[in-house]
């Protein structure tokens, strides 16, 4: 396998919901797709040129063959996902806002997904790969997928890669008092740490970005969105201290709210792994996430042209991690 820019780690299951407002024990027609965060990331910086990777396990089903294909579509690399012949592929249905808000249905105990385990990773080539970008939604699946991911953390520096977790705390997997801690011991050893302000005040208690960032010391970079009003990032230096950067979040009709803090996820990390300077990594982030609220889908294609690359070859890929992010 060729050298890896970003290896994305966590569950997908397959997806449906109304082609229309309606809900679905109303709805005739439904979309049938698919969808989880750390993948939404892989097809994103695919988009942007990055070499990624997805790591997972799906089951032998129709729904497994959806998500293989339809990731190798976008540009990412589904090698490193296992196949199980008796565990099935998790499945969610989304129901439009239709005056109860928007919701999302889980079907997802005893995936195949929550199968993972730190063994998994003994075949991911982690000392070829430059970055690892995980979420608090694999530490929640199950015990041995927790063990996973703190695998992975723990193990960032000697492998020589570096970690982005997005908190993504789900209600639906464990309550605060059990994710509150644990979360916040997973993102202090990562590099980048991104969180909702929302998030944040439900499992720590925190009304403030200023106030996230006292509770999370040891990420270089922590990016605080808060929701529709701005995204704070506090990078931190050893000779210059720390740095704040505020950019307001952009005004849009929202058709779904699904997928759009994955595609911020990723749009950050396109222009941090680019180089770009707080400020713009910012903007592109919210503009990747305001173009993927347009849809019905977790993820929406053609969210602009790929930047170009100065390095012949890489065939016009985006540009190389910065260096600074590597040592």
């Amino acid at each position: 396998m060729t050298e890896l820019d970003v290896l994305c780690v966590g569950e997908t299951m397959g997806m449906v919901t109304p082609t229309t407002n309606q809900s679905l024990a109303e709805a005739d027609d439904c979309l049938l797709g698919f969808g989880g965060a750390e993948s939404n990331v892989a097809a994103h910086l695919a988009e942007f040129g990055y070499r990624t990777a997805w790591a997972s396990e799906l089951g032998q089903d129709p729904f497994g063959d959806r998500i293989i294909q339809g990731l190798a579509a976008r540009g990412v690399d589904t090698s490193m996902v296992h196949r199980h012949a008796t565990l099935p592929t998790g499945v969610y249905f989304k129901e439009p806002d239709v005056g109860h808000g928007a919701r999302t249905l889980y079907y997802r105990t005893g995936s195949a997904a929550s199968h993972m385990s730190p063994e998994n990773a003994r075949d991911w080539p982690l000392p070829g790969t430059r970055w690892v970008h995980t979420s608090g939604i694999n530490a929640a699946l199950s015990a041995s997928c927790s063990a996973l991911t703190e695998h992975l953390l723990a193990h960032a520096a000697t492998a020589g890669y570096q970690v982005s977790f997005d908190v993504n705390y789900r209600h639906a997997l464990w309550g605060p008092d059990a994710a509150g801690p644990h979360l916040l011991a997973l993102a202090n050893m990562s590099t980048v740490v991104l969180v909702g302000l929302d998030e944040a005040e439900t499992l720590w208690g925190c009304t403030t970005a200023d106030e996230v960032a006292e509770l999370l010391p040891g990420p270089r970079h922590v990016v605080v969105k808060d929701s529709a009003t701005e995204a704070v990032e506090f990078i931190r230096d050893d000779q210059t201290g720390t740095t704040v950067v505020r950019v307001p979040a952009q005004h849009v009709d929202v058709v779904e709210p699904v997928g759009a803090g994955d595609a911020f996820a990723a749009g950050y990390l396109a222009g941090l792994l680019r180089g770009d300077e707080p400020k713009d990594r910012l903007a592109l982030a919210h503009s990747i996430a305001a173009w993927t609220l347009g849809t019905r889908a977790d993820f929406r294609p053609g969210h602009g042209p790929r930047p170009r690359s100065n390095d012949p070859e890489r065939n016009g890929r985006a540009p190389r991690i910065s260096p600074e992010l590597v040592q």
